[in-house]
């Protein structure tokens, strides 16, 4: 099957291309519209938050941008490569070569420690990990003291870190990062925010992130905003300088 690459239109700051998505549900007899023509396109070392009620199709959308669900029409380009119409085999590739992934219920495998978590993405595809990458990620995120630990002895908020370690560990070209904060308290969340903050302003990594939480959101560059299955908003502006200084302060009290 050919592989489209980017087309006109696309350029090479944008990590992700999307136009004319549209994404159909059947309930009974009715036809739902998650997505009702969204065009959106994502710049590279760039954080992007995704907000909406329930129901506007944030999640969707990122669902389908990331390659965990299909669209019923439109076109997706994804660090150069159209994935809309790869077969789950390809698209099976793009999301263990290209993607993290940061959810909401961290995800981890209980029987292994921290470490064997955060370097699973690429053992499991065969390859070797770059200790010296994972140190230095172990080291930024603040559990380098943890690693040797099991999930079960290791707080939420650390739980989540060895998850954004993870999703890093690969190099991924974008990290998706879906409702991070939503099983944590607020300060926790808060260490969560300021480590994927740093990711991008520290790795140039770029983040997608879902949530419905407003103030989450002001850690982004960029705040879209969706409603019945369209872009409502679209604000482009640096976190404010609260935000920063709430940084310094948050990781000041981790270490």
């Amino acid at each position: 099957m050919a592989v489209h690459t980017v087309a006109p239109g696309d350029t090479p700051d944008d990590v992700i291309t999307a136009t004319a998505l549209v994404k159909t549900y059947r309930q009974g007899t009715a036809e739902v519209r998650a997505l009702d023509g969204v065009s959106v396109a994502v710049q590279r070392a760039r954080f992007t938050a995704v907000v909406g009620p329930s129901g506007s199709g944030k999640s969707t959308l990122m669902h389908c941008v990331a390659g965990l669900d299909t669209v019923t029409s439109g076109r997706i380009v994804l660090d150069g490569t159209e994935i809309t119409g790869l077969s789950d085999r390809q698209l099976t590739r793009v999301r263990r070569e290209r993607i993290g992934f940061v959810f909401q219920s961290f995800n981890l495998l209980p029987q292994l420690t921290a470490y064997e978590n955060i370097v699973l993405p690429v053992t499991m595809s065969g390859g070797r990990p770059d200790r010296a990458l994972v140190d230095h990620l172990c080291e930024v995120l603040g559990i380098a003291h943890r690693v040797a630990h099991r999930p079960s002895e290791l707080s939420g908020g650390q739980q989540q870190r060895v998850a954004v370690a993870r999703a890093l560990v690969a190099r991924p070209a974008v990290v998706f990062a879906d409702e991070p904060t939503g099983n944590l308290d607020s300060r926790t969340g808060a260490e969560v925010l300021t480590v994927l903050r740093q990711s991008v302003d520290d790795l140039g990594q770029t983040v997608v992130m879902v949530t419905h939480d407003p103030s989450a959101a002001q850690y982004a560059d960029r705040v879209l905003t969706l409603a019945d299955g369209r872009v409502r908003g679209d604000e482009r502006t640096a976190p404010s300088r609260r935000l920063a200084a709430l940084a310094t302060d948050v990781m000041g009290r981790r270490r």
